[in-house]
């Protein structure tokens, strides 16, 4: 049995991508329940210690936020689920690993390594060689081209790019349409073309 976690505008994207696959979902957990249901799915409560499903189904982090999804995986011991479109393209040399969710018409080449618990958003290009680290979300329309780094929990903002070679630190925020010319260091903000570093987070 699989289950999503979250019940954001991310996760009805989410769901639209496991029932595309023809995967049943039972619930859904929040620890914010608002309405009975969500997408025709119920609410299941909070996510706690006893509960059954934590020994017996899969789930999926439907929450966007890099941070909170990292929190959860760090407190709760359940086995984890990958969800990718039918129309995105993903290499058979790459490897995803567990609880990413990979989007519409996005592209995943050869030797492209996708850590766990990663998003890699509508049309997102991900090409050779590119190592995306756990937690991290790559938004729709941005570009790695080849061999980039991209440490745990950086988020690259919509229409990014990131042109050849270049390594981008963890828990950095590069802003929508910025264009990344050289390595970042870790917990940065850069923003414009080309990117610059406008705080430290």
């Amino acid at each position: 049995m699989k289950y999503l976690f979250g019940a954001s505008g991310h996760a009805k994207v989410v769901l639209d991508i496991i029932e595309s696959k023809n995967i049943n979902i039972e619930g859904v957990f929040d620890d914010n329940k608002k309405d009975e249901c969500f997408q025709g799915l119920p609410f299941l409560g909070k996510l706690e210690s006893g509960n059954q499903a934590l020994n017996q189904g899969e789930f999926i982090i439907a929450i966007g936020n890099n941070k909170i999804r990292k929190e959860i995986v760090n407190n709760t011991n359940v086995k984890y689920f990958s969800a990718c479109h039918n129309n995105s393209f993903i290499s058979r040399f790459s490897k995803i690993e567990e609880g990413t969710v990979v989007m519409n018409n996005a592209t995943i080449n050869s030797g492209a390594k996708i850590g766990s618990h990663c998003i890699i958003n509508t049309a997102a290009v991900i090409e050779h060689d590119c190592v995306i680290e756990d937690f991290s979300h790559i938004s729709p329309n941005a570009t790695l081209t080849g061999n980039v780094k991209v440490g745990e929990g950086t988020h690259i903002g919509a229409g990014a790019i990131v042109i050849p070679n270049i390594t981008i630190g963890k828990w950095c925020v590069i802003g929508a349409g910025a264009v990344v010319l050289e390595n970042i260091p870790d917990n940065s903000v850069v923003v414009g073309n080309p990117a610059r570093i406008i705080k430290k987070v």
